[in-house]
């Protein structure tokens, strides 16, 4: 059995020296992406954005003057998929070997994305401007399991 649910993700981009996301302490409300050396993702509720930003800003621009800390939410959709056969149904969006928990980028559906795995779920982040082909193709991809995006 598999869920799908749109996902009410916030996401702050944080763009700083390799050296300065190393000591990066991330606050505890917050799921770290590394997407590039110089650049991370951080997930979070969407209620918590704006402390984030402000937490990230004051922990990086102490080692890191030129640190750029934004609130990214609006260029972000998430799909998350839950229920049993999670794994098993996004094999039909993506060839991405999932890790146990954790994250991987890649194609999903067609289109490059952001995944994240946690011990109950996955989710899908892609550009908002892919909402509409997310949905629609989760909807045709996993329609065989009952699950309609």
């Amino acid at each position: 059995m598999v869920d799908v649910a749109a996902a009410p993700l916030g996401v702050v981009n944080a763009l700083a020296s390799p050296g300065a996301l190393d000591r990066l302490v991330v606050p505890g409300r917050a799921l770290a992406c590394r997407v590039a050396e110089d650049e991370l993702l951080l997930l979070c509720a969407r209620e918590d954005v704006g402390e984030i930003v402000r937490e990230v800003h004051d922990r990086l621009g102490a080692g890191d003057a030129d640190a750029l800390v934004l609130d990214v939410t609006d260029g972000w959709v998430a799909a998350t998929l839950s229920g049993s056969d999670r794994r098993g149904a996004f094999a039909f969006l993506s060839a991405l070997e999932l890790p146990e928990e954790g994250f991987v980028q890649g194609e999903v559906v067609r289109v490059p994305a952001k995944v994240v795995v946690e011990a109950d779920r996955v989710h899908v982040l892609v550009p908002s401007i892919w909402e509409a082909h997310l949905h629609d193709r989760i909807g045709r991809r996993l329609a065989h399991l009952g699950v309609g995006a």
